[in-house]
């Protein structure tokens, strides 16, 4: 496998919308396609962690949801969470405890998540069950189909598809590689 694909680029470009770790000026972002109930996701989530502690301000990380509702009954709602999360200005908050807790995606459960991180919970009870954030993740969703995106977790670096491996070492040599300009 090659570090990055030229076939698969990211559609649409990184916008105002995502949402960001890390300065929007970083010479590298990292986007990842991702789905909450999704085993490798979640395997993936402390490396990225370690990797955005490592590269520090060469980095800006972006989260995109790709639910698999065929195989992850879960994911569609836990993305919804997220994103009802981030309506109050907790997405990150929200997404790391989706992948801590990644046993515990049920609706009692992201309830449960939403008042220990401090969220109001009878907001994001409304929200969830007027489905406010559907078409949100539905757009995140089609965008990875546009993007070339199968499967989870599917990353690009600066806009290109990362096809080679996602260990913490492959990851920061593809990135370095991508903020030397090589």
């Amino acid at each position: 496998m090659t570090g990055q694909s030229r076939h698969s680029r990211l559609v649409p470009p990184v916008n105002e919308q995502d949402h960001s770790r890390g300065p929007a000026s970083a010479p590298v972002t990292l986007v990842e396609y991702g789905d909450y109930q999704c085993p490798y996701c979640g395997q993936a989530y402390p490396i990225i962690q370690k990797l955005l502690a490592r590269m520090g301000s060469k980095v800006r990380f972006v989260f995109r949801n790709f639910p698999l509702q065929e195989i992850h009954p879960n994911a569609q709602m836990a993305a919804e969470a997220a994103e009802a999360a981030g309506a109050q200005g907790k997405f990150w908050e929200m997404h790391d405890r989706l992948y801590e807790h990644q046993k515990e995606l049920k609706q009692e459960n992201l309830i449960r998540h939403a008042g220990a991180i401090g969220l109001d919970v009878n907001r994001f009870k409304e929200e969830l069950a007027e489905g406010t954030y559907d078409k949100r993740v539905r757009d995140d969703f089609f965008s990875g189909v546009r993007s070339g995106v199968n499967g989870t977790p599917t990353f690009f670096i600066n806009g290109s598809r990362h096809d080679g491996d996602w260990d913490l070492e492959s990851l920061s040599a593809a990135i370095e590689a991508a903020g030397s300009g090589a």
